[in-house]
C-alpha cells in the first residue's frame, strides 16, 4: 500500500480528487486497469463507495481524472530560443517519461478526449509547435493524434510490460519464442533466427524508447523538409 493510501486509510490525510485519482494509478500500475473499481479504491482508501461517489458519479469520471493526472506530470516549458524539431523533441520526450511511469494506464490518453486544464494546455502547445514547424491545422492535428498513439502504444507495448513484478510465466513465454526461433530452418528464414533475441524480449529498455522516439520525430520532421 502507498504512502497516500496509508494515510487515506488511517485518517491523516483528507480525501480528495488528487488523492483518490494517485489511489487508483497506484492500483493500475500494480494490479493491472481491470482493477480499478469504485468499490476496491474505498476499501483501499478505507472510505465508503459513497465517499469517493462525491468526488466521482461514475468509473468514467474516474479514468478522465486518471488521464489529467497524468497530463498534469508531463511538462510542457519548452526553451523558445529552441527551434521547432527540438521544442517537440523535449514535450514528447517529457510524454515518454511520464507514461513510462504508468504503463498500464497509459493506452488510456489515445482512447479517452478529457478536457483538463492540462490535457487543454499540452494540446495547445504541440499543435502550436508545429504551426511553427509549417503544418497546416489539420495536418499538425493528425500529428498530434498519430504521436499520442505510437507514443502510448510504445510504453504499453514493450516487450516485458506488464502490472507488479513479472511472473515466471511471461519469462517462460519469452524463452519458448527464443529458442522457437532459433530452431528455424536458417536457409528459409535466416533474419529471423538471427534476430531470435530482440524479436523475443527488449534487452535495451532505454534503447528501445530511444529509438522509437526518434523514429517518430524523424518522420514529422521528413514531412516538414517535404513541405519546404
Amino acid at each position: 500500500m502507498t504512502r497516500q493510501r496509508r494515510e487515506a486509510a488511517t485518517g491523516r490525510t483528507r480525501l480528495t480528487p488528487h488523492a483518490v485519482v494517485d489511489a487508483a494509478l497506484d492500483l493500475a500500475e500494480t494490479e493491472g486497469l481491470a482493477a480499478v473499481t469504485i468499490r476496491r479504491l474505498a476499501g483501499d482508501l478505507g472510505v465508503s463507495a459513497m465517499a469517493l461517489y462525491w468526488h466521482f458519479r461514475n468509473k468514467d469520471e474516474l479514468l478522465d481524472g486518471m488521464v489529467g493526472r497524468i497530463y498534469d506530470k508531463i511538462d510542457t516549458t519548452v526553451d523558445s530560443s529552441a527551434d521547432w524539431a527540438r521544442q517537440l523533441r523535449t514535450v514528447l520526450g517529457s510524454m515518454v517519461e511520464v507514461l513510462r511511469a504508468h504503463p498500464a494506464t497509459a493506452l488510456l490518453l489515445a482512447s479517452r478526449n478529457t478536457t483538463s486544464e492540462s490535457n487543454l494546455r499540452a494540446a495547445e502547445t504541440m499543435l502550436d509547435i508545429l504551426r511553427r514547424g509549417g503544418f497546416s491545422p489539420a495536418e499538425a492535428t493528425q500529428i498530434v493524434r498519430h504521436a499520442l498513439s505510437t507514443l502510448t502504444h510504445l510504453v504499453s507495448a514493450v516487450p516485458g510490460a506488464g502490472p507488479g513484478e513479472e511472473s515466471a510465466e511471461p519469462i517462460e513465454a519469452r524463452r519458448r519464442t527464443r529458442a522457437f526461433l532459433r530452431s528455424l530452418p536458417p536457409d528459409r528464414y535466416p533474419r529471423l533466427v538471427e534476430a531470435a533475441g530482440p524479436l523475443s524480449e527488449c534487452e535495451d529498455p532505454e534503447g528501445y524508447f530511444r529509438f522509437g522516439l526518434d523514429l517518430l520525430l524523424a518522420g514529422i520532421e521528413t514531412m516538414a523538409e517535404r513541405h519546404r
